[in-house]
């Protein structure tokens, strides 16, 4: 039933009227008003302990756990080394390597201690006075105003808790987390494993955590031999890396680097003529020349992440956290040996071909090289449809601006060089690619091409000819020949000159790379599917086309396979196959794997040794004497020319190293001339220059040596024109190989010394 508020009036009447009635009634609003603020308080309390629980949780859940502090696993790099110590590069997420605190130079943690925290022996992790002035300023400032933080607390964030922040929010967070990891830092560790930590885990720029890293890559050394200057330069650092970095900013660096040598002196770890003389100093940082940002074999470095990269299941490291150690063949020195040696000649020879390619003239190649450029280009490949390809393509061939670019890009040279030790197959030296100096990720000329070799293919065919017993004295026609070919087409082979002759020896053959002698050679004494075994068997594992015309090196071969090859010639006739790692280390020195080189016999020791005379007479007198304008030591090898100049090579070796050099271009379509693109001319010089600069340095060592001859090996002198053994009575001798059963008889013409006479059938001498 509904209430009637007639009587409303009648209370308030009473409420103005009746003192009592108004007394109690305001004791009972101020006991709802109590009860009501009571309530709010409650409520607002447990608003602000439900996001005080709900932060804590927040807060403890970003901490790192108990274990984790107590055994750290930074990320390290892994290192790569040189056989003689050298570190090559890192392979890294992180680059980071570790140094014991024994390893690190007491003025290092000197001046560390005087820039970054002077009180770090006296406090538990956290200045809390510091701290509490540093969070009142970034509140009020509403920004990261003022750090403060211990080295402690620095290398707690270095090392668990990051830098990510995105607000001031994130920034009093991580500064409560790094406060309460520092207390728990110090109380599981000392303040010596403390530093050893810091040194191993703070960034220094450029890619590189820890100091040991940063001696490296901004000094090319060891910590332990760094100048105070150097360790003042690297303490600099961690306040900005990138906007002290020394190479873009010395400037910045010097007056940086000033200011920790200041803080040294300040609190007696210098005295002022110590300082004023360290001011004084220069950056001495490592030079373009040392090759600062890739390396001194970039391409071989490449090469060996990949074969890490394949290993990673096998074993289930991590080659970019896991900080292993992996020892390669690579000598440093023979290294920059073979890229002085490259410097030298490529830009040289760059610039003599620049003037001779003309374009207007090479209207096939041209169209080839654009054509190929326009269907490999980002754009065209991202169309997707006929008619934005068609759009494309005419867009770009018609853009000269870019057609010059591509042009230009053809026409660079290319080179692959790579030496081996023969008795061991360690690569000592590695050249990918012109590039080496600036080189990220590409193409390795030595290990990923596979190029027409020529000439240079020659020497197993003549190694088939003298292992089925035919000495170097044994002659074949130097005359034209037509053969049909599998497909039904004629091939008629001829000389480079164009000219031919009557008969010629296998030693001249070779010599003086007579194409005719070496079809001859495939056809009549060395046949084809043997020269093919043969070839497999020296450690050719590309495809060999079994037909004649694999004589002038119509195969696709790597650098690193002939170079490989050649090495069973230095090495009696034992093949090794090419390693570049030795071994390889976890961070603790154990080892994961360990190499040793694979053999196996392929040729015979007098074969080996015959073959070596003959390719010795390459080097000293025939296409490969090139050489000898810088290199005068014993030595053999082979040259390659091929088809229209395409590919130059030389491949040849000393009794201690085997080299192989090609030089090209990456388009098949651009091509040097007649005369620059000869493998005396254009490859030869690279290895004769490399040879002398190896073999003269003297921190090398490498001692005199001559390829030895087998005791079942006779020299002879022979007759020249009979080919025979030569008698007194011969007018023109010279020396020949032989084994037991290759060893001719003795000159049938030169009987006497009336052979003259007695050729004419005169049997007198006239007086």
């Amino acid at each position: 039933m509904a209430h009637s508020n007639s009587d409303q009036p009648d209370n308030m009447e009473r409420y103005f009227n009746d003192p009592e009635y108004r007394r109690r009634n305001r004791k009972t609003e101020e006991r709802n008003g109590m009860t009501n603020r009571v309530r709010r308080t409650l409520v607002i309390t447990g608003l602000l302990l439900t996001v005080f629980a709900i932060y804590t949780v927040y807060l403890f859940s970003g901490l790192p756990s108990l274990e984790k502090i107590e055994n750290p696993k930074p990320e390290l790099a892994t290192k790569v080394y040189s056989v003689d110590g050298e570190v090559l590069d890192h392979l890294f997420v992180k680059n980071r390597s570790h140094v014991s605190l024994q390893e690190i130079p007491q003025t290092a943690i000197e001046a560390l201690i005087a820039t970054e925290d002077k009180d770090f022996y006296n406090h538990w992790g956290v200045d809390l006075v510091r701290f509490m002035k540093a969070m009142v300023k970034n509140v009020f400032a509403l920004r990261l105003k003022e750090g403060a933080s211990t080295i402690t607390q620095q290398l707690a964030r270095n090392l668990y808790l990051g830098h990510d922040d995105k607000n001031l929010f994130d920034t009093m967070t991580r500064k409560i987390r790094e406060f309460i990891t520092s207390v728990q830092l110090e109380r599981s560790f000392t303040k010596a494993e403390i530093l050893e930590f810091y040194f191993n885990v703070v960034y220094f720029g450029r890619g590189t955590y820890g100091i040991s890293s940063a001696s490296q890559v901004y000094y090319g050394k060891p910590v332990a031999e760094l100048t105070l200057g150097q360790i003042a330069t690297l303490i600099a650092l961690l306040k900005g890396p990138a906007y002290y970095d020394p190479y873009n900013h010395p400037e910045r660096a010097i007056a940086r680097r000033n200011i920790v040598i200041s803080q040294m002196k300040k609190y007696g770890y210098i005295e002022e003529h110590e300082a004023e003389e360290l001011k004084a100093e220069p950056l001495l940082l490592k030079t373009d020349e040392e090759y600062a940002m890739t390396g001194i074999a970039p391409h071989f470095v490449e090469y060996v992440r990949q074969q890490l990269s394949q290993k990673t299941e096998k074993y289930g490291f991590d080659i970019y956290r896991d900080g292993l150690s992996v020892y390669t063949t690579l000598n440093s020195r023979m290294q920059r040996h073979a890229n002085r040696a490259v410097e030298e000649h490529l830009p040289v020879y760059q610039k003599m071909f620049d003037g001779l390619w003309n374009w207007s003239k090479q209207k096939e190649p041209r169209a080839n090289v654009i054509d190929q450029a326009i269907r490999t280009s980002p754009e065209y490949r991202k169309a997707k449809s006929a008619s934005q390809r068609d759009s494309i393509y005419s867009t770009l061939r018609n853009n000269q601006t870019w057609v010059d670019s591509m042009e230009k890009v053809a026409q660079q040279i290319e080179v692959g060089f790579v030496a081996l030790d023969p008795r061991t197959g360690n690569i000592l030296a590695m050249i990918g690619g012109a590039n080496f100096k600036t080189f990220k990720y590409g193409l390795n000329h030595v290990t990923q091409i596979r190029r027409q070799v020529g000439s240079a293919f020659k020497p197993f065919v003549y190694t088939v000819a003298i292992d089925n017993g035919y000495p170097p004295t044994f002659e074949l026609l130097n005359q034209p020949v037509t053969l049909i070919m599998a497909d039904g087409k004629r091939w008629t082979p001829s000389n480079s000159e164009g000219e031919f002759g009557g008969k010629s020896t296998l030693r001249e053959g070779l010599k003086k790379s007579i194409n005719l002698v070496a079809v001859r050679a495939i056809m009549e004494i060395a046949p084809v599917r043997q020269v093919v075994e043969y070839a497999k068997r020296m450690g050719i594992s590309s495809p060999l086309p079994p037909y004649e015309s694999l004589a002038l090196g119509s195969a696709d071969i790597s650098p690193l396979e002939m170079t490989a090859a050649f090495g069973v010639f230095a090495n009696h006739g034992i093949y090794v196959e090419p390693v570049s790692i030795l071994r390889i280390e976890d961070k603790d020195g154990n080892t994961i794997e360990e190499n040793t080189p694979v053999k196996r016999e392929v040729l015979s020791e007098e074969t080996s040794f015959i073959m070596t005379t003959l390719l010795q007479g390459v080097v000293d007198e025939g296409t490969g004497n090139r050489v000898r304008s810088f290199f005068h030591l014993p030595a053999a090898g082979k040259t390659g020319t091929t088809n229209e100049f395409a590919d130059a090579w030389f491949v040849g070796f000393t009794p201690q190293v085997a080299a192989g050099v090609w030089v090209g271009f990456d388009n098949k379509s651009v091509h040097f001339t007649n005369w620059d693109g000869q493998g005396g001319r254009a490859a030869a010089p690279i290895w004769g220059r490399f040879m002398k600069y190896v073999y003269e340095d003297q921190s090398i060592a490498l001692p005199l040596e001559y390829f030895t001859r087998p005791a079942s090996v006779f020299v002879d002198t022979i007759c020249t024109d009979t080919k025979k053994l030569a008698r007194e009575f011969c007018p023109n001798k010279t020396i020949e190989y032989f084994t037991e059963k290759t060893r001719p008889a003795k000159c049938d013409k030169h009987t006497s010394l009336y052979w003259r006479e007695e050729e004419e059938g005169v049997g007198t001498i006239r007086f």
